[in-house]
């Protein structure tokens, strides 16, 4: 991917239709137990091992996740019963995290995009990674090893929406030491396709 580095906060110079749940797909149910504070998600429970009707599952619904549990139990020769159960196990254990669609942010009005790196304090991971969820546009976050911390994927409507995002959002962020900002001139997005059986194999 060809990307054009934007200086940034203490950086040198020159530097994914509308998609709903499968018509029977149930809701994640948090599990049971002691409330938790605040500042920390719910306990996950371990995830039970996958088969391979589980994994053809989850290929046709990264696929496709609009697929009914009727089309899904017939590509996967299960009943409807068996579908239905075996994609709300797949939830309630943590390894479906929601249905959604594949935008083409561009044709969405999201003409900018960007990969922002940021060198954080310290120990401050959770504290910032709030505040970058709270972003316009923030689509991926990661905490990663190596020259920076954190990497940051962005779809703003213009450069100038971008600069303002980078300049007055992200650099105002006290935790935050440095940035730098990769724009993003063409991305493809390489989703699971029925043309790639070994997917999840």
């Amino acid at each position: 991917m060809a990307a054009e580095q934007m200086a940034d906060k203490g950086e040198e110079p020159g530097q994914a239709s509308s998609a709903a749940t499968p018509s029977a797909a149930p809701s994640a149910v948090p599990p049971a137990g002691p409330a938790c504070p605040a500042s920390e998600p719910p306990p996950v429970p371990p995830a039970r091992p996958l088969d391979a009707i589980d994994r053809d599952i989850l290929r046709i619904l990264q696929t496709d996740g609009r697929a009914s549990i009727r089309s899904v139990a017939e590509r996967v020769h299960v009943s409807r019963a068996n579908a239905y159960a075996r994609i709300n196990r797949l939830v309630e254990d943590g390894v479906i995290r929601g249905f959604g669609a594949r935008v083409d942010h561009e044709r969405a009005g999201q003409g900018a995009s960007a990969y922002i790196t940021l060198k954080i304090v310290q120990n401050s991971w959770r504290t910032v990674r709030e505040q970058l969820q709270a972003l316009p546009g923030a689509t991926h976050i990661a905490l990663v090893s190596g020259d920076f911390d954190v990497l940051l994927l962005v779809h703003t409507p213009d450069n100038r929406a971008l600069r303002e995002l980078v300049l007055t959002r992200i650099q105002s962020i006290p935790e935050v030491l440095s940035t730098r900002t990769l724009l993003v001139f063409e991305e493809t997005d390489l989703g699971p396709r029925p043309d790639r059986p070994a997917e999840l194999a």
